[in-house]
């Protein structure tokens, strides 16, 4: 099984993994689908600020597992809008504050379901009122972006803006050779990147910086190999990556790091095959606590007359969000 033979297709024909190590695709579905259901749990409101995000990571895992219809498109949609303000910006859940990285998972969440039109149908202003949103979020002296009216800046918020803008093909909205210079002003002397300039090179700060260069058409800006190789020292000796040196290793890195080395065709300097069995074996595949949420969420949407498989009438009574795993 090979990472570097393309999406879709990591291993070969009649290759024969041991049940602990194939991914479980349906269990892993099913589990998405039950996290509205825990309503009832403290953990679920805990993670209320990141609702919206949430959504739209468990949208995107659905859809790369080939079960895009899992959750209800329609009321997918309502939910969004129902996080938009007069501003055009996007909070976490109703009645949340608008932010840059809930506005970038609404347009995410709406492009992948085809549904972007809704936003000039049913939103507040339109797509040209997110953008705008998004571009008054812009320091047009540095060429950084804030998250919100308060001021915090960082690359994650740059990135965000050029992912949405491009998406909502209004990038003229914003100064981008201002972007690219603050990026590049975040390049340090081992070919990593950090939060801002001169702060320490960090994985996720690193597919920030390298995702807003290539949205931008800049990737001649980038060291390629002696990034690299500074990402191809994250993966340990169990296969697993890790954000940083002396850091422990953790799946999470497995998008950070691959993402990376694969916007700078580079793919190839990590054992895939390694990378892949640590991924599989972090997967939980019969523990109770899953067992358990997925039998409830079953439980419940049968006394309803809903399908736990998204096929047929959902019929939950109230609007699909995800809350994080915890």
């Amino acid at each position: 099984m090979s990472l570097v033979s393309g999406p879709g297709r990591g291993g070969a024909a009649g290759e024969e993994l041991p049940d602990e190590l194939k991914l479980q695709g349906e269990q892993h579905v099913r589990y998405i689908q039950s996290l509205d259901t825990r309503r009832d749990e403290l953990e679920y409101w805990l993670t209320e600020h990141l609702r919206l995000n949430g959504l739209y990571w468990g949208l995107t895992a659905l859809h790369l597992l080939g079960r895009p219809d899992a959750l209800p498109r329609e009321e997918t949609i309502s939910f969004v809008l129902s996080c938009q303000h007069q501003t055009g910006g996007f909070g976490a859940a109703p009645g949340h504050d608008p932010h840059m990285l809930y506005t970038v998972s609404a347009v995410q969440i709406l492009v992948t379901i085809a549904a972007v039109d809704e936003l000039d149908l049913r939103g507040q202003g339109g797509k040209t009122r997110v953008g705008e949103f998004i571009a008054s979020l812009q320091d047009r002296e540095t060429g950084t972006f804030a998250g919100d009216e308060w001021g915090e800046t960082d690359t994650r918020f740059l990135y965000g803006a050029l992912n949405a803008l491009s998406l909502l093909r209004l990038t003229s909205l914003i100064d981008i050779p201002k972007a690219v210079a603050h990026v590049q002003s975040c390049a340090n002397f081992d070919g990593g990147y950090g939060v801002s300039p001169g702060a320490e090179s960090h994985a996720g700060q690193v597919f920030t910086c390298v995702g807003a260069l290539a949205i931008a058409g800049r990737l001649d800006l980038v060291d390629r190999d002696r990034l690299a190789g500074w990402l191809s020292e994250r993966q340990l000796k169990s296969g697993g990556l890790n954000g940083r040196p002396e850091k422990l290793e953790d799946v999470c890195y497995s998008w950070w790091v691959l993402s990376s080395l694969a916007m700078i065709r580079r793919l190839h300097w990590i054992d895939g095959d390694k990378l892949t069995k640590f991924i599989l074996e972090c997967q939980v595949r019969s523990s109770h606590q899953t067992k358990e949420t997925i039998a409830d969420f079953e439980s419940r949407t049968q006394r309803k007359g809903g399908s736990p498989t998204g096929q047929g009438t959902w019929s939950m009574s109230s609007i699909p969000c995800l809350a994080l795993p915890v």
